[in-house]
């Protein structure tokens, strides 16, 4: 059995706080097979987490959180920049361009500056059979949203739609790292991707944290990693 965390955030997002080598570390010891790096419209962060993938004997599907006009999308399997603020649809049809495919997260979740995709925009896109090749999941359980009511939600929907649902941890603190997990039959990044497309996944979840712990340990380690943020963005 293969264990996967799809969406985590390192300092290259905006409100990430975890450098990418901490990162991978955090995901070699907790026994994760496979992470993806999916900061906030940036790409740089996954990129370099590929190229050191291997000293830390874990698997990078490289990809990005991908701001469109109607929410949060995760991007995956890209190496290019996903231009944000298109629709929906738009960006799921140059995602699949790219090679890539994507996974609706956090959908229905609000509040500490969620931008979720809502049920209607994900059932609307997916009449268009395209984006039905490229969206292959949903998040049903996302490990650190404050709308816990949210993941009940968007259960409910996958189950409708018939489509894999995946669980991650949407970690923006190195701790929270596997919080939230997809598991699979196999242990490889393509064993994940052929059990995501075939719906042969199941979710793994961890002890949950309060809201209290959810937003004090972002704010903690958001501070604390003021300087590294810094000298990586002017890097």
């Amino acid at each position: 059995m293969g264990l996967a965390d799809l969406h985590i955030h390192t300092i290259y997002s905006y409100d990430g706080t975890a450098s990418v080598a901490a990162v991978l570390t955090r995901a070699r010891q907790i026994g994760l097979d496979v992470i993806a790096i999916t900061d906030h419209d940036e790409i740089a962060g996954s990129l370099k987490a590929l190229e050191l993938a291997s000293q830390y004997g874990v698997e990078v599907i490289p990809g990005s959180e991908v701001t469109t006009s109607e929410g949060d999308l995760l991007a995956l399997n890209i190496t290019e920049k996903v231009q944000p603020g298109r629709s929906l649809v738009e960006t799921i049809l140059r995602i699949g361009t790219l090679g890539g495919f994507c996974i609706a997260p956090h959908p229905m979740a609000g509040g500490f500056g969620m931008k979720s995709l809502s049920a209607y925009s994900i059932l609307k896109a997916l009449r268009n059979p395209d984006v039905a090749r490229v969206l292959i999941a949903i998040e049903s359980y996302n490990a650190t949203a404050i709308d816990r009511l949210s993941n009940h939600y968007a259960r409910i929907l996958a189950e409708r739609l018939g489509i894999a649902q995946t669980g991650n941890s949407d970690a923006h603190v190195v701790e929270a790292i596997g919080l939230g997990a997809t598991e699979f039959d196999g242990h490889t990044a393509q064993d994940l991707i052929d059990a995501l497309r075939n719906g042969d996944v199941r979710i793994r979840k961890q002890r949950e944290w309060n809201s209290v712990r959810i937003i004090g340990s972002w704010a903690a380690n958001y501070v604390g990693s003021a300087f590294t943020r810094l000298v990586n963005a002017s890097q």
